[in-house]
């Protein structure tokens, strides 16, 4: 249906009212968060909100010297925001879909630091940066390693696939199309430098990430390019 009255828009549009848990999908865009103490999310991601929530950046401090010094020395980071009130707030990332894992005590997992969309609160986060690498300024170089218990949210562009990585069996993959991985992983830069690459007339593909050992990767079907933080 591409015509509405205003009131059928109102219906087909309104907010859902069957909040189960902290993290639920409003729709395949927005993640309503059903916020009762105090949760982690991407700086800016919120949209709207309904009750009594009180919004604030994360403090330096707050990141635990290693992360901060980390953030300071690349100029990179994930900049989380605090909500703590009691209410429910709605998040959203550039019309990316929003994809909800429910993580087990002990169990980890690495994201993009730009795919990060919220956290529980209590769950442990440390920023990881690979070597930086001449042309390649894309958040494939940057990410978050979260453990769980608990629930976070990430974001793709489009429908994500995950590739089973085996030891007899490498994944290569894009940076900027590598969205998260299993926390059993560490992915190496992986070069294809020929003379033609030199020269300009390489394949665009000269730089990879390889994964090898068991476990998976989480794909999207989107080159995601960000322009890094400058100070």
């Amino acid at each position: 249906m591409s015509r509405y009255t205003i009131a059928q828009f109102v219906a087909a549009t309104a907010q859902k009212d069957e909040a189960r848990g902290t993290f639920e999908l409003e729709n395949p865009y927005t993640l309503e968060v059903n916020l009762d103490g105090r949760v982690w999310c991407k700086a800016g991601a919120m949209i709207g909100y309904v009750g009594g929530i009180r919004f604030t950046r994360q403090g330096l401090m707050e990141q635990g010297l290693g992360n901060m010094l980390k953030s300071m020395v690349s100029s990179e980071g994930v900049t989380l925001m605090k909500m703590e009130g009691t209410g429910r707030v709605y998040l959203a990332d550039a019309g990316k879909r929003v994809q909800i894992l429910e993580l087990g005590a002990g169990e980890q997992i690495y994201v993009n630091g730009n795919d990060l969309l919220a956290l529980e609160d209590g769950m442990k986060y440390e920023i990881k940066m690979m070597r930086r690498v001449a042309g390649m300024a894309s958040g494939g170089l940057f990410n978050v390693r979260v453990t769980g218990p608990g629930v976070l949210a990430m974001t793709t562009h489009y429908n994500p696939i995950t590739l089973r990585v085996t030891a007899a069996e490498p994944v290569f993959t894009d940076p900027n199309a590598t969205v998260a991985w299993s926390g059993s992983l560490s992915p190496e830069i992986h070069t294809d430098i020929s003379f033609k690459t030199l020269l300009g007339r390489g394949s665009g593909e000269t730089f990879q990430l390889r994964f090898q050992g068991e476990g998976w990767v989480v794909l999207q079907p989107y080159e995601e390019v960000y322009m890094q933080r400058t100070r």
